[in-house]
C-alpha cells in the first residue's frame, strides 16, 4: 500500500510538473509556465522559481496546495477549482496545518528570525475586518459626477504617521477627478485625458506616544478627504503583500470599470500627464481588449535571487525559500489593468503568502501565464549621472522612486513651469528585451 501512493505520488508529481509547464490560453488560470511540454528540459526545473521537492518551508506549503489541487491525486477537487473562494481559504489552512504540524518543520521554524516566525504565524490569514472606508467614495476618492469609467485608480501605500507624505501626493500627481494632458499625434497636439480616483492602503499601527490617538486623526483625514482604506492588520514590512491581496478583493468588489491601477509607494515621483499618455496609447494598440487582461508594466526584475543578508529588510533564509524568484515587476510602482486585478485576486487563493509583496505579485503572475512588461520610464534606481539636471529630464519618465514631500511639491511645480518647453521630449525607450528566466 505505502509503495502503491508512493508512486501514485511521484506519478502525480509528474502531472503537476506537466501542467506547471504546459501552455495554456492567456484567459486560463491554470498552471503555466513560459514554454511548451513537449520542447522542455526537466533537468532545468531545478534552476526555476517553483521549485517542487524542497525542504525550504515556503516551498513546501505551495507543494501541499498543488498536490491537493492535482487532478490524478485528488481528481474530487479538479471540478471545484475557482468556483469558491471558501474552498481555496480552507485549503491554505489545511496545506500550513499538514506541513507545519510536523516535528521537523517545528524546529525549523523556531529556526527562524523573529520577523519571519511572526509572519509565519498568520500566514494562513486573508481576512480582516475593514476599519476605515469612506461610504461616500466606493472605489476611492474622486469626482462626482464622472462621465465615463474612471481611466486610473491611484492605490498607494501608505502607513499612519505619513500624513505628509499623502498630503504632497494630494497636491501633486495623485490629484483626482479629470485630468486632462496633451500629446504630439502625427504632428498635431492632441488633447487627451481620463477621470482619476484615489486611495492610500493603510494596516494599523501601533505608537508609544498615548498623546497621539493615530486612530482618531486617521479619520479625521478621511471624513476630509475620503481615500482611506485600513485594515485590522499589523502594518509591518511583511505585511505589504497582505495590502496587495485585500486591494484585490476591495478593487473587484468595488472599482467594476476601472481601466487601470497604478500600486505604488507614497515616496515616489509619478508623472501623471504622462502615465495618462501613454495609457492612452496601450488602449488604442491592436487587439487592446485581448492584452489588457494580463496587462502589466513597471521595472521589470528576472532571474533575482533572495536576499541573504541577514541585516537587510528584505533577508529571507534559505530554510524559508529556496530556488530564483519569478520575474516581478518592483521597485516603489506598478501599473496593471483593471481585469489583470480581478485576475490576481482570484488566482492568489492558490498561493501562500510571502512577505516580499512585489515577489509575491510575480508569483501570482507567473501562475496566471503573464507576464509584466518592462518600460525604462519607471526609474526605480533614480536618474543615472547628472541626467537629472537637465531641463526636460523629469518629463522623460513615468516614475522616479524615493523622493521626499517637498520634493513631491517641487518637481510637480518645476513639471508645470517646463512643459510647454519639453512638449516634443519623448518618453525614455529602450530595445533591451526583458528575460523571462525564473
Amino acid at each position: 500500500s505505502q509503495t502503491f501512493w508512493k508512486k501514485m505520488h511521484i506519478l502525480g508529481d509528474l502531472f503537476l510538473i506537466a501542467a506547471l509547464y504546459s501552455m495554456r490560453s492567456p484567459k486560463s488560470d491554470h498552471f503555466v509556465t513560459y514554454r511548451r511540454f513537449k520542447d522542455m528540459d526537466f533537468t532545468s526545473i531545478s534552476k526555476t522559481f517553483w521549485k517542487l521537492h524542497e525542504e525550504a518551508l515556503w516551498n513546501q506549503l505551495q507543494l501541499a496546495i498543488d498536490r491537493h489541487l492535482n487532478p490524478i491525486l485528488n481528481p474530487q477537487n479538479a471540478h471545484r477549482r475557482f468556483k469558491s473562494r471558501a474552498f481555496y481559504d480552507s485549503l491554505l489552512r489545511l496545506s500550513f496545518s499538514q506541513v507545519t504540524d510536523l516535528d521537523p518543520t517545528r524546529r525549523k521554524i523556531e529556526k527562524l528570525p523573529q520577523q519571519m516566525r511572526d509572519f509565519v504565524s498568520h500566514m494562513k490569514r486573508r481576512n480582516y475586518q475593514v476599519l476605515i472606508q469612506s461610504p461616500n467614495a466606493t472605489c476611492g476618492a474622486g469626482a462626482v459626477n464622472e462621465k465615463e469609467p474612471p481611466l486610473l485608480l491611484l492605490a498607494v501605500k501608505s502607513t499612519h504617521l505619513n500624513f505628509k507624505n499623502r498630503q504632497a501626493i494630494r497636491q501633486t500627481w495623485g490629484r483626482v477627478g479629470w485630468v486632462a494632458t496633451h500629446r504630439m499625434n502625427g504632428g498635431q497636439r492632441q488633447e487627451v485625458g481620463g477621470y482619476i480616483r484615489r486611495v492610500f492602503l493603510i494596516g494599523k499601527e501601533y505608537t508609544r506616544n498615548s498623546a497621539w490617538n493615530v486612530s482618531e486623526l486617521l479619520q479625521m483625514e478621511d471624513q476630509l478627504y475620503g481615500d482611506i482604506l485600513q485594515w485590522d492588520f499589523d502594518d509591518t514590512f511583511f505585511n505589504l503583500t497582505l495590502k496587495d491581496v485585500l486591494f484585490w478583493k476591495w478593487f473587484t468588489h468595488q472599482c467594476g470599470q476601472t481601466r487601470f491601477v497604478f500600486k505604488g509607494d507614497d515616496d515616489v515621483f509619478v508623472n501623471t500627464p504622462n502615465l495618462i499618455n501613454y495609457l492612452h496609447d496601450q488602449l488604442e494598440k491592436p487587439h487592446a481588449d485581448r492584452t489588457m487582461n494580463e496587462f502589466m508594466v513597471g521595472d521589470v526584475i528576472a532571474a533575482a535571487f533572495p536576499n541573504r543578508v541577514h541585516q537587510s529588510k528584505y533577508f529571507v533564509p534559505d530554510s524559508f525559500y529556496e530556488g530564483l524568484y519569478p520575474t516581478y515587476a518592483g521597485g516603489g510602482g506598478v501599473v496593471y489593468s483593471g481585469q489583470l486585478a480581478k485576475r490576481l485576486h482570484k488566482i492568489s487563493g492558490r498561493v501562500h503568502l510571502f512577505p516580499i509583496d512585489d515577489v509575491f505579485v510575480g508569483m501570482c503572475m507567473t501562475r496566471l501565464n503573464a507576464h509584466p512588461t518592462h518600460h525604462p520610464g519607471f526609474l526605480t534606481f533614480d536618474f543615472r549621472g547628472d541626467e537629472e539636471k537637465e531641463l526636460c529630464a523629469y518629463h522623460t519618465i513615468l516614475l522616479v522612486h524615493k523622493r521626499n514631500p517637498t520634493q513631491l511639491i517641487e518637481l510637480w511645480d518645476e513639471l508645470s513651469k517646463t512643459r510647454s518647453q519639453c512638449l516634443h521630449v519623448p518618453l525614455r525607450m529602450s530595445n533591451k528585451k526583458t528575460s523571462l528566466l525564473g
